[in-house]
């Protein structure tokens, strides 16, 4: 099975998340996608994360209805930051079969790759799957470069391949001016987020008075 891993605080989740992971869903022919929230990214700060129970409820609320798109607690029940090498250890060890894994990464996420914990044990266990969102006369040059430079891949047909037989794929998506801080920020003024997010997860921020 073709599994798509995608981490992230969704602080909160919003449309920018869901329509990146459906093109690379639909990009990579992936059979499911698990939406993981994580408990305490250790790249980013603490002081404007909301509770983590509110976080998953809220991405749960996203994805509802969508039969490819799971949701995965994995990482807010283990203690202590949330690291990607052991999320990912955990889904071989308890998913049926041999599932291939894809990674998701944006762009800044990718840029930063070489920071986080194993990040070879990563690439050796999983594949990559960038996705960035490419403005007028953009491409994905600068990536793939970056990707040939620091990790060791080597261009194959449509997408890199390492070492260890291992697949890195850059994959444009459409572009949604949308991000967690400006719908914070939009809270904080008491400004409408409607149409940013899904309306099950607007009408939970109002219910729960988050980001205030």
């Amino acid at each position: 099975m073709r599994t798509g891993l995608f981490g992230g605080s969704f602080n909160p989740i919003h449309f920018g998340h869901l329509r990146a992971a459906e093109e690379v869903r639909e990009a990579l022919g992936l059979d499911l996608v698990y939406f993981i929230p994580a408990a305490l990214p250790p790249h980013k700060p603490g002081d404007t994360l909301a509770a983590a129970d509110h976080r998953l409820h809220m991405v749960q609320l996203a994805t509802k209805g969508n039969r490819h798109f799971m949701v995965s607690d994995s990482e807010l029940k283990r203690a202590g930051r949330s690291y990607t090498v052991d999320t990912i250890r955990h889904f071989i060890a308890t998913m049926r079969g041999r599932p291939e894994l894809y990674l998701l990464l944006g762009t800044d996420q990718f840029m930063e790759f070489e920071t986080w914990r194993e990040c070879d044990e990563i690439m050796r266990l999983c594949n990559l799957a960038v996705h960035y969102r490419p403005r007028a006369g953009e491409t994905d040059s600068d990536l793939s470069l970056a990707a040939v430079n620091r990790f060791g891949y080597v261009k194959e047909g449509e997408h890199y391949t390492n070492r260890g037989g291992r697949t890195l794929s850059v994959i444009p998506t459409t572009f949604l001016p949308i991000s967690a801080t400006m719908i914070r920020g939009k809270l904080a003024l008491r400004k409408s987020i409607r149409y940013l997010v899904p309306g099950d997860v607007a009408d939970y921020i109002e219910r729960h008075s988050l980001y205030l």
